[in-house]
């Protein structure tokens, strides 16, 4: 199968199909793995070029992007697939009746009858002004349009995620650890000395999209209007809080990990994530497996059991050609459709907003991200229907609020591309 099949193969796949989802799911996952194959060919063979020759040849570095385009065209697609077939269809399968509160909302967001959710009690006004009001989702929208960031937010998905009732979550943590100490069963128990006590912050910060409905789909009544507003509003949250929980600069956003002041890990201290450097600026260096080990075992063995790398895909299309001392690839495909690629035996995430390798980038993380990253979210999504400002069009001003940031500072490492 030569690239540009490949390639045309996963755009084809991407259309509308009539097979199942899962027969589509397989295929590109076939796919896939039989570009990985060229893909290693490839590789093998410009390694003995450069070895037989000491450079490589101009063609086989063209046929190897090519190939390496192919393989992440072919990883765009099953990853949308895989999403595809975790969502439930539109249509309203099921014979149970919705109980009064959706078939309030219901009549809210098809007709701006207000009535069903005043009667329920389900009016919120939100912390700015009355005037921009809404009313509360049914919990079980609420909880599918969080389902749904989990799958498509990358950092979501590995970090700790709280649910608060307010607009702060406050953590407070031990600088110098809890004091302890043993004793015997009928021992006196000593006064331990006082803690000294810090305060980690997470506010909430209000994150808003606003899909746009013809009166067509909102009075057709085979429409599934719930999931129809959740398909929509998941894209648009999930792009600006994968953005935020990386790069995010805490003003009227989460704050990113990469946001937060890093040290050289030898000098590490609280309040700032340690990084490895790799020795070459803007580049991994003479022998790119060693950074990798000392990134990895920078992490105390209690966190680097449960390790993740984070590196968005042109990071990771350089380390796919990367080979041990016995010739072995570091990077390994993942073993089914769903399940991720892992790096020399940990599971890789791709994140895209993670910045691509530049000099001084801190392209690549490694760490325990259910220790070391929080999100918060504030209970309830709130929708305003706004059938005035795009008319003939409806709005539906959907909002939410979202916090993050470092809750263990230990937990996340970083590989710096500097000297």
């Amino acid at each position: 199968m030569n690239t540009q099949t490949l390639i045309s193969r996963a755009k084809a796949a991407r259309a509308p199909e009539t097979k199942s989802i899962d027969a589509d799911v397989s295929a590109a996952f076939e796919d896939f793995m039989s570009a990985f194959e060229h893909y290693k060919q490839s590789n093998d063979e410009r390694l003995a070029e450069i070895e037989r020759r000491g450079g490589g040849d101009v063609l086989t570095e063209e046929k190897m992007a090519r190939i390496d385009t192919a393989l992440d065209e072919q990883k765009r697609t099953l990853d949308a697939l895989l999403v595809k077939r975790a969502r439930p269809d539109l249509g309203r399968g099921g014979s149970a009746a919705p109980g009064p509160v959706r078939q309030a909302f219901d009549a809210y967001v098809r007709r701006g009858d207000e009535a069903g959710l005043r009667q329920s009690e389900l009016k919120a006004m939100s912390a700015g002004s009355d005037a921009d009001g809404g009313y509360l989702v049914p919990d079980e929208l609420d909880s599918e349009i969080g389902r749904r960031l989990s799958e498509l937010s990358p950092i979501r998905s590995i970090a700790t995620v709280r649910q608060v009732s307010g607009a702060v979550l406050k953590k407070p943590f031990a600088l110098d650890g809890m004091a302890t100490g043993w004793v015997g069963e009928t021992d006196a128990r000593p006064q331990t000395a006082a803690p000294q006590l810090a305060e980690l912050q997470f506010p909430t910060m209000e994150l808003y999209a606003m899909p746009a409905a013809t009166a067509s789909l909102i009075e057709d009544s085979a429409v599934d209007i719930e999931g129809w507003i959740a398909s929509e509003v998941e894209a648009a949250f999930a792009e600006q809080e994968g953005a935020a929980f990386v790069t995010g600069d805490g003003a009227n956003k989460p704050r990113g990990f990469l946001d937060y002041p890093s040290v050289d890990d030898d000098s590490w201290s609280w309040g700032n994530l340690g990084h490895i450097a790799t020795g070459s600026s803007g580049a991994f260096g003479a022998d790119p497996s060693d950074r990798l080990v000392e990134l990895i075992y920078a992490l105390k063995a209690g966190h680097r059991q449960n390790g993740r790398f984070v590196m968005n895909r042109k990071t990771q299309a350089q380390i796919r050609k990367f080979k041990d001392a016995d010739g072995n690839y570091l990077w390994t495909p993942p073993a089914g459709a769903g399940q991720q690629a892992s790096l020399m035996g940990f599971s890789v995430v791709e994140a895209e907003d993670m910045p691509d390798i530049a000099a001084n980038s801190a392209s690549i993380a490694f760490g325990d991200f259910r220790r070391g990253y929080l999100v918060v979210d504030r209970t309830g999504v709130r929708i305003l229907r706004d059938p005035y400002s795009a008319k003939p069009y409806v709005l539906f001003y959907t909002t939410k609020r979202v916090g993050g940031g470092v809750q263990n500072f230990e937990a996340i490492k970083l590989l710096k591309f500097a000297a």
